[in-house]
């Protein structure tokens, strides 16, 4: 089995250079505490009174915190949880979000506020009042609802890094469900602490003084407020890169770890995320120095320019298209699964629009078999998949999943679609680049080959869910017309081929596959675009109006090319390349 690839050029920390700001940084504890009091320093020449304001996302310590503020030496800490509703009136007032499904809840549309008790916040804010003088502190979530302060701290994580402390014991906020499983409390964390805190967030970054990163556990860095929202300024309108994250997972392969340098003491890694804003970090280098920020806060202080005009008016803020590595590389099956139907994820589960997706073989091990599981075979009987599907679950009898679901072969650089509804999953001794809307979470499970999870648990199953999504005239026949070699060349010459490679009509995603050996010019047409070297060493993007400097893309290598980018330039560089470009279809 051939693992290791000729290239081996992967950057596993990317970073973004911010101009003008180099001295708007402080790194570590003891620099940022000395910041802060030079400017509460400055306030009280002039004041006797200096409220400072320590906003949190939910999944910051609060103890971090308290610890750099007990530099400021304050005559009073005003702690946000005391204010919050309990921990059960909370669990009451959003079980319809939780519900009391393992892995599924449903969007929630209230709003932050509705975490707290707002006559103790009343009472609060009259003894906040009160206070004449000396330095107060007000930290925690929702901090902004007592005061802003006359400074104005938000300090920031990403949700890996909560999912991280999740894994580690850390409890949802103002809960203490600390040995619950981990599902469970990323989907509190997804379907309401992180839709409230973005909500509640978005409305805020013009009045940020400075922005805290506190990704790393005891070394806290500071920017400025203007240094971050200049950061996200540079960045909306040039290609830019975010950190990946990778996890192993029971049917994990050998491919990453031997073609980015991971770990090899790690078993397998089976998930590398490299293109989802929602979780991945984006990392603004200042100086010497890193800012390390949640890429969701590019799309929301600036959507314009990211998405697009005609992106941002059909999605909002949210960022629509998502790209992440699947390595079974020596390793296993996907779970068989499938995906909620608009109208299904809309009804249920109160999201705008669905998991559908494409596997695009990056490689594959042509020393043996390879193939996804795609569609139902012509004539299966929805009854009898069922019945064996239950009885699977049941742990009855092994799912005999190749007389229900096609087998098919697959190779390197091909691009197999899959609308939802589609029953799917991809084989053994694959890597895969999915390329699929954002809604990353809602997948059904129908089968896992009999293993369990990680944790040790069996792995969540959704029959229920599955059986009411499965699409049953998506057979053979159909499969092999609509989503198996779909590819098609739009214009071809002298050192390049353009090839529209998909997605299905159902879609909203184009792909298309530039194979070069000469320069070839793109338009982003006003659509953000998500792009994946998928063969050669590296390529550069050039701005066709000098805009930006050149960016150096490296093979499999997910990079964003926002929609203000204009037109841009590929250029190989002595070698031919292959890029892969998603963008929104018009």
């Amino acid at each position: 089995m051939d693992i290791v690839s000729k290239y081996n050029n992967y950057d596993l920390h990317p970073a973004t250079v911010v101009k003008g700001f180099d001295n708007c940084i402080w790194d570590g504890k003891e620099n940022v505490t000395d910041e802060l009091k030079e400017r509460v320093g400055k306030l009280l020449k002039a004041n006797k009174k200096v409220v400072v304001c320590m906003d949190m996302y939910p999944g910051v310590e609060k103890e971090d915190i308290l610890d750099i503020v007990k530099g400021l030496a304050p005559v009073k800490v005003f702690d946000m949880e005391a204010y919050a509703k309990s921990e059960e009136e909370l669990n009451r007032e959003f079980y319809e979000y939780i519900t009391d499904d393992r892995v599924f809840g449903i969007i929630c549309h209230k709003k932050l506020e509705d975490f707290f008790n707002q006559e103790k916040l009343r009472e609060a804010a009259e003894e906040l009042d009160d206070i004449q003088e000396g330095i107060v502190v007000i930290a925690g979530l929702g901090a902004g609802f007592l005061s802003e302060g006359d400074i104005y701290v938000y300090c920031n994580i990403t949700r890996w890094e909560i999912q991280l402390r999740y894994r580690k014991g850390m409890p949802n906020w103002h809960c203490t469900n600390t040995d619950a499983p981990v599902l469970a409390k990323y989907k509190r964390g997804f379907f309401i602490e992180w839709r409230l805190a973005d909500r509640y967030k978005k409305q805020r970054y013009e009045r940020f003084d400075y922005v805290l990163d506190t990704e790393v556990k005891g070394h806290p860095v500071l920017a400025s407020g203007d240094a971050f929202r200049e950061g996200l300024k540079q960045v909306s309108k040039k290609p830019f890169r975010m950190e990946p994250y990778f996890d192993p997972g029971v049917w994990g392969g050998q491919w990453m770890k031997e073609n980015f340098g991971l770990d090899k003491n790690r078993e397998n890694f089976a998930w590398s995320f490299d293109g989802v804003p929602e979780e991945n970090s984006l990392n603004l280098k200042m100086g010497e120095h890193i800012l390390k920020i949640p890429a969701i806060d590019l799309g929301l202080y600036a959507p314009h320019e990211l998405l697009g005009e005609r992106v941002h008016g059909r999605f909002g803020a949210e960022f629509p298209i998502r790209f992440d590595l699947l390595d079974t590389m020596g390793g296993g099956n996907l779970s068989l699964q499938v995906h909620p139907l608009t109208e299904y994820i809309q009804d249920t589960f109160g999201m705008h629009y669905t998991q559908d997706e494409s596997y695009y073989l990056l490689d594959a091990d042509q020393s043996e078999e390879t193939y996804v599981y795609l569609g139902v075979k012509e004539d299966v009987d929805p009854k009898a998949m069922e019945r064996d599907l239950r009885a699977a679950e049941k742990g009855e009898i092994e799912f005999p999943a190749e007389k229900y679901v096609n087998k098919v072969p697959v190779k390197k650089h091909d691009h197999i679609l899959i609308p939802a509804g589609t029953v799917h999953c991809s084989g053994k001794d694959t890597m895969v680049l999915e390329i699929s809307a954002t809604p990353y979470i809602f997948t059904f499970k129908l089968w896992d080959w009999g293993r369990v999870g990680l944790d040790g648990l069996p792995r969540p199953i959704h029959v229920d869910h599955g059986m009411k999504n499965i699409q049953w005239d998506r057979d053979t026949k159909w499969i092999y017309e609509n989503v198996v070699g779909q590819q098609k060349t739009l214009e071809k010459g002298d050192g390049y081929e353009v090839e529209r490679t998909g997605l299905h009509n159902r879609e909203f995603i184009d792909t298309f596959r530039y194979t070069l050996t000469e320069p070839y010019t793109v338009s982003t047409e006003d659509s953000v675009n998500v792009m994946n070297l998928v063969d050669g060493s590296h390529a550069l993007i050039e701005s066709v109006d000098g805009s930006f400097e050149p960016f150096e893309i490296h093979y499999a290598e997910t990079a964003i090319v926002p929609a203000a980018a204009g037109q841009y330039r590929i250029v190989p560089e002595n070698e031919e390349i292959k890029l892969i470009v998603a963008t929104v279809r018009k």
